[in-house]
């Protein structure tokens, strides 16, 4: 956790040793291209002390990408993730929002957005999401490291590995919102008389990156000897898996098709130029790199649950992209826990602070499979007689016994769910969720199509509630098995032989007690219908990956415009009495009292978001959408940032 050299903000270093701070912030605004940096002796100060140099290299790490909002702050460095703009996942159709002033609904929903936005308007700011702090100090450091006395020359390597990958993951941070990017390749010194910095092709923006994470790579362990004080700083391991993320973004038909994204734009900014098949053979090269690597020098490994109930299973998916200790995470990033801290994600989600509810949609919920990894659909389900089996069967007195993926009940607050799951031994314990129409939870939410369960659902990923509290809450940056899933999916696109791609998928289903993939799905015929194990994979990912910034981005890179234009749904859950009629009764503080039993009964309605609607679902999907808009103040400054078409 890079706890042997403290985690503080680049800031509160720079300010103190070297060109930058708090009010001063570098970037590609003002600072960045108009100003002078501050003197050089501050410079030579940090620089000539191996500490120094050291917690410098630490206060890059502040500014790395961190997943989840967690605060509403947005005057400082570096910039948290702000509650006000919300998790980009909510504009897929896997989950929705339904607080009116979080800027994914104000200006996303409404279809409002443009280039001319203010702060808390964009997805991801292009001048305020700590990409250019963290780029112009890696320079800095990589420029500076070699006076550095009292560091010794493999430790000095090793920093600007380091550095690289700090420089090369905060581009491609950048990179999937926009494309093609203006290269740094040095710091400034705020004094050059030309500040030409034309934006660069895809190709130039993708091989930047490739090159810096390949220069970086041989320079780092594959995991370090003290991984409990180093988890979180940049290995080998995850420089390469990032290399397989990136191919894996740019060889999509986004970037990689016969024609550009939008009608009738040519700028090799925001495509390739035609369709390349090599780009595909470079992900899979990468990910073959990767597990070649990783069969040499083990470690890393998918979290094994150590029984057989679906609430092992669920521990053991838990464990792995939430605990500190994981070792399926190959890059993690973090931020520290204040207790008390008002908008934690991990621990504030309640219907008091409504920009943090997130809802996942019945669309999302039927992605799951059952627990033998079956299928799970929707009209067959419903014509069997077993929708009251489609969450879990039995009741808090006699045993809850889970029904489908485990995790489904991870991601997911679903009706009869038990509340706790200890992180020791797996057992469920508590009282269970009441979604229903009048039920203790859910209340009147659903029917309202408000609060923490308007969908009839509430999220449950990265809810850890008291879990982190006082220590690092981990945002896992790239997970082992979304390498497995890369691999697969690269198969896949190379012609590669279909059932290698189904046994890599089948690595990760297993670890929560799925079937084979092929198995479960007899009629799909997954081993020669190419679209048909490319939309499995698809699925696999937002079931594995769900809110680690996956689903969003799967659907931008395959322009699926027809998920984006899909009105999504909730469920509407009532529960029955003796005689079927449908009563809103709470049971936990409700007729319990009065020996009533469990309700295990329900009718099912599913309903049309309409609440809160998407702007795309009345009116189509401009494809402008599938990138962000420059700022257009920023374009206007004449440096050579062309803007994305349609805006």
């Amino acid at each position: 956790m890079l706890r042997s050299t403290k985690i503080v903000p680049c800031c509160v270093i720079a300010t103190a040793i070297l060109t930058f701070s708090c009010t001063d912030p570098l970037r590609f605004g003002n600072a960045f291209l108009e100003k002078a940096p501050g003197g050089q002796s501050t410079k030579d100060t940090v620089f000539n002390n191996a500490q120094y140099t050291r917690e410098f290299l630490t206060g890059i790490y502040a500014c790395q990408y961190y997943g989840l909002p967690y605060d509403n702050v947005f005057t400082q460095i570096p910039y948290p993730k702000d509650t006000y703009i919300g998790s980009l996942d909510v504009l897929s159709d896997c989950w929705h929002n339904h607080w009116a002033n979080s800027a994914l609904t104000n200006v996303y929903y409404a279809g409002s957005h443009s280039a001319n936005y203010n702060a808390h308007q964009e997805k991801f700011e292009y001048l305020r999401s700590n990409v250019w702090e963290a780029v112009r100090a890696g320079w800095i450091l990589i420029e500076n490291i070699d006076n550095v006395p009292g560091i010794s020359e493999d430790e000095k390597k090793r920093m600007v590995a380091e550095a690289k990958c700090l420089i090369a993951s905060r581009y491609f941070d950048t990179f999937r919102h926009y494309g093609g990017l203006p290269i740094i390749r040095s710091s400034f010194s705020g004094t050059e008389s030309n500040y030409a910095l034309p934006r660069a092709s895809v190709e130039e923006t993708v091989n930047f990156m490739i090159q810096l994470l390949e220069e970086a790579q041989n320079d780092l362990p594959w995991v370090y000897d003290d991984m409990q004080n180093n988890a979180g700083r940049w290995t080998k391991a995850g420089a390469i898996a990032t290399k397989c993320k990136i191919w894996h973004f740019a060889a999509s038909p986004l970037f990689n098709d016969t024609e550009a994204y939008y009608p009738g734009a040519t700028s090799l900014s925001i495509w390739y130029g035609s369709y390349k098949p090599e780009l595909w053979e470079n992900c899979l090269k990468a990910c073959q790199e990767f597990f070649s690597e990783w069969r040499t020098n083990g470690y890393y490994q998918l979290e094994q649950a150590t029984g057989t109930r679906p609430e092992d299973y669920r521990l053991a998916y838990r464990k792995g992209y939430a605990s500190q200790s994981s070792k399926e995470v190959l890059h993690s990033t973090r931020v520290y826990d204040k207790v008390g801290r008002k908008y934690n994600w991990w621990l504030w989600q309640t219907d008091d602070v409504a920009r943090l509810n997130y809802t996942p949609t019945q669309e999302y919920v039927e992605m799951f499979p059952w627990a033998d990894g079956t299928p799970f659909v929707w009209d067959k389900t419903k014509e069997e007689g077993r929708l009251d089996e489609m969450f879990s069967t039995g009741t808090i007195a006699s045993g809850v016994a889970l029904t489908r993926d485990p995790r489904l009940y991870e991601a997911i607050i679903v009706n009869g769910m038990p509340k706790q799951l200890d992180w020791n031994t797996g057992n469920m314990s508590g009282t269970s969720y009441e979604l229903w129409v009048g039920g203790t939870d859910a209340k009147t939410n659903p029917s309202n199509e408000d609060g923490k369960y308007a969908s009839g659902y509430a999220n449950n990923k990265f809810y850890m509630d008291t879990d982190y509290e006082n220590q690092y809450a981990q945002w896992p940056y790239v997970r082992i098995p979304e390498i497995y899933l890369i691999y697969a999916e690269a198969i896949v696109q190379t012609g590669g032989n279909y059932s290698e791609a189904i046994d890599n998928i089948n690595i990760v289903r297993q670890r929560v007690g799925l079937g084979g993939l092929t198995e479960c799905n007899p009629d799909k015929n997954l081993l020669s219908d190419k679209e048909a194990l490319l939309n499995e994979i698809l699925r696999e990912r937002v079931c594995e990956l769900g809110l680690e910034d996956v689903r969003f981005f799967d659907l931008i890179r395959y322009k699926m415009e027809e998920n984006f234009e899909t009105p999504l749904h909730g469920l509407h859950i009532y529960r029955l009495n003796a005689a079927g009629d449908r009563i809103q009764t709470a049971w936990f503080g409700g007729d319990r009292a009065n020996g009533a039993t469990q309700p295990t009964h329900f009718d099912y309605e599913k309903f049309p978001l309409t609440n809160i609607e998407r702007y795309w679902w009345k009116n189509g999907f401009d494809p402008k959408w599938y990138l962000s808009p420059f700022p257009q103040a920023e374009v206007n400054k004449g440096y050579g940032l062309e803007q994305n078409p349609g805006w």
